[in-house]
């Protein structure tokens, strides 16, 4: 049986999102016994490591990147650490499916904050579709109620983070190595998370311990490349959709793993993020559709 690209790269995406889901269960069944920072720290040199060989291998350190570059990649990397704390923090302190159904909302955040930014165009349905996408993560969050958990607003920050990394990103030349820029993130969060673990006293781990760490760093290896894989072989507007199968996974994992299954409240909020998240990605693939590319321009 032959498999179509899209096909292909659909089931990719969606071993992406298992392995991201996995390797967050993962480090979360560890909270309580390492430090977050200490655990952040020790994944950081399992990943750079990777990531450094596949670089070399693919041989993307022959690439000279240039200052304006390196500006944007400078942002980048500080938001990447920020986004690495705050994500970590609300994941020891909340339910799973809830820190990825917050998670989410990135693609509407990003629509926004490119079209406020970079003048990117943004017509009345996207934007209607950002705000009952909104909508769903107070649904989610549910400020003020009994159940509202404080560590939403570090999930919320995360958010924020990884929406104005992922803004840099896109200001990146087309040219510059995927793979350079990660490896430049995940040594910073090495270092970083490194740095702010001599505050903290490092506790021993146990071989259960040692071997939950590296099958995590392996899973979000793997999804990182299978990622790559998918948005190389498969049509953007096809394959993005599928990231929101890591709700599915979250819902699974923290069931299974730690006993939570979020309220119905949550779950309609999940639902309405998910929903306006697809419908945002499809009008951005139809504006795509519609706008003529630079080659077709000049002539070329």
């Amino acid at each position: 049986m032959k498999f179509s690209d899209n096909l292909l790269a659909s089931l990719l995406m969606m071993a992406a999102m298992a392995g991201l889901t996995l390797n967050d269960a993962f480090l979360k069944s560890m909270s309580g016994q390492v430090p977050l920072y200490q655990l952040l720290f020790l994944r950081g040199v399992f990943t750079a490591l990777a990531v450094a060989v596949i670089a070399w291998r693919m041989r993307a350190f022959s690439y000279r990147i240039a200052r304006r570059d390196w500006g944007f990649i400078a942002i980048r990397t500080a938001t990447e650490v920020t986004a690495a704390y705050f994500f970590m923090t609300a994941l020891f302190n909340m339910p799973l499916a809830n820190v990825v159904a917050i998670m989410q909302a990135v693609p509407l955040t990003i629509t926004l904050a490119a079209a406020l930014f970079l003048k990117e165009p943004l017509g009345w349905r996207r934007m209607s579709a950002i705000i009952v996408g909104f909508v769903g993560v107070l649904l989610i969050v549910r400020p003020g109620s009994e159940g509202f958990n404080a560590y939403s607003l570090y999930c919320l920050g995360a958010v924020v983070c990884v929406t104005l990394r992922d803004l840099s990103t896109r200001r990146l030349s087309r040219e510059v190595p995927s793979l350079m820029v990660t490896l430049v993130a995940t040594i910073a969060v090495m270092v970083a998370f490194g740095t702010a673990s001599l505050t903290q006293d490092w506790q021993p781990m146990d071989t259960r311990e040692w071997g939950l760490l590296l099958t995590a760093s392996v899973f979000a290896i793997g999804a990182y490349l299978s990622s790559i894989m998918a948005m190389r072989i498969g049509e953007i507007s096809f394959v993005s959709p599928f990231r929101y199968t890591a709700l599915i996974w979250g819902l699974i994992l923290g069931w299974l793993m730690f006993g939570d299954w979020p309220a119905p409240i949550v779950l309609l909020g999940a639902a309405i993020v998910a929903g306006s998240g697809v419908f945002t990605l499809y009008r951005e693939a139809r504006l795509r559709r519609r706008t003529p590319k630079p080659a077709d321009l000049h002539g070329r």
